[in-house]
């Protein structure tokens, strides 16, 4: 693995970034508002990943950033480069339907087996799996292989969360460790002296597996939410495992319905912080949190380029969320050839973007920060 210097996300997305809101970064294009009402989807609630609707947002999108291109060419073929066989790969499917769109999706996450690659051929698409992000190379080699161009008329999605920045496989668990971070300053200065730094570590991780995926939405708004409700004591986690695997707390919305019900029983101080939430939820937020995705975005920016340039690459890829060199490489060689590059995230914008405040310090979104360049 080597070191390739530093360098930015934008250096070849530009502003094309749309992060969970679906409100692209670049202002000359449409935000999701404008969007709903252009093609017709529901006025509440923001469009998920694996969504039919979002594919149609993102559709929508590619088609209007590539009406700004001086030579603007139609769009005749997507490719899609991410990190999970599942959501990626529902996306990217997707997305060429919504846009009638011939496609190639690459997705990888690296191991320690031998490498591979696997070949998944769908109506709608074909999608690469492999265990090496060195293997875009051969992905491009595949592409032109089966008469698949990669010119001017093609669109690159790439995703940015574990595949772009911090590699899944290879530097994906500082992003893991940055969120959990987060939480932990979120949870310890709202609960201040009656912290429990070992009580909310033990409920985090308890919480955090597959199996409770159904109680917590796998939302970590949700997940610190419920580590905030438990470290002030209104229910301890025992009791709440319990009633969770008896089914008698099946879900997040039935949780802070019982929070609700017994708000007087709070500290005081978590008081004002669980109506906002609760608020919030009541709404359709899908992140409601805020003040917990606020601090996941400083601290997210604290460990990009935080190192010493001269660090050894073990050090970059356990403390620094990285630039992929492999997909940076193949996007700067897409772009040269004329391609639309657009890139998206799951990541809230509040986990994103520097509040107001910060950005009047000088705080850059994250596709703005400079980091660290990794890769083979």
């Amino acid at each position: 693995m080597n070191k390739y210097g530093r360098s930015t996300v934008s250096e070849f997305l530009g502003d094309f970034v749309v992060y969970r809101n679906l409100d692209p970064i670049d202002a000359r294009l449409p935000f999701l508002a404008e969007i709903r009402q252009r093609i017709g989807i529901s006025a509440t609630g923001t469009p998920r990943k694996t969504s039919p609707e979002y594919a149609r947002v993102i559709a929508s999108l590619l088609q209007a950033a590539s009406e700004l291109r001086e030579a603007a060419s139609k769009i005749e073929r997507v490719v899609f480069v991410g990190d999970t066989r599942l959501n990626d790969g529902t996306a990217f499917q997707n997305i060429c339907l919504a846009g009638n769109w011939p496609g190639m999706a690459f997705v990888a996450s690296e191991d320690e087996a031998p490498p591979q690659l696997e070949v998944d051929q769908r109506d709608a698409g074909t999608l690469i799996y492999a265990n090496r992000w060195a293997a875009i190379g051969e992905f491009r080699d595949f592409c032109q292989e089966q008469d698949f161009n990669i010119d001017e008329r093609t669109v690159v999605l790439l995703d940015l969360d574990k595949t772009t920045l911090g590699a899944r496989g290879r530097n994906d668990k500082i992003i893991d460790h940055v969120r959990l971070e987060a939480g932990f300053q979120t949870v310890s200065g709202l609960l201040g002296e009656d912290f429990d730094p070992a009580g909310f570590q033990t409920a985090y991780e308890r919480l955090n597996q597959p199996e409770y995926h159904p109680f917590t939405a796998d939302n970590q708004d949700f997940l610190v939410y419920i580590c905030l409700i438990l470290g002030g004591g209104l229910i301890d986690l025992d009791e709440l495992v319990v009633e969770v695997n008896s089914a008698r707390m099946v879900n997040f919305e039935q949780f802070i319905g019982y929070v609700n019900q017994n708000a007087d029983r709070l500290p005081t101080k978590l008081g004002s912080i669980h109506q906002e939430v609760f608020a919030r939820v009541s709404q359709g937020d899908p992140t409601p949190f805020k003040e917990f995705r606020y601090k996941e975005y400083e601290t997210t920016a604290a460990h990009m380029g935080n190192l010493d340039p001269a660090a050894p690459v073990e050090d970059l890829l356990s403390k620094t969320i990285t630039i992929t060199q492999e997909v940076r490489q193949a996007a700067l060689t897409w772009k040269s050839l004329g391609v639309l590059l657009f890139g998206i995230s799951d990541k809230p914008d509040e986990a994103s973007l520097p509040t107001e405040a910060l950005a009047q310090q000088g705080w850059q979104p994250i596709h703005r920060i400079e980091t660290d360049i990794v890769g083979e």
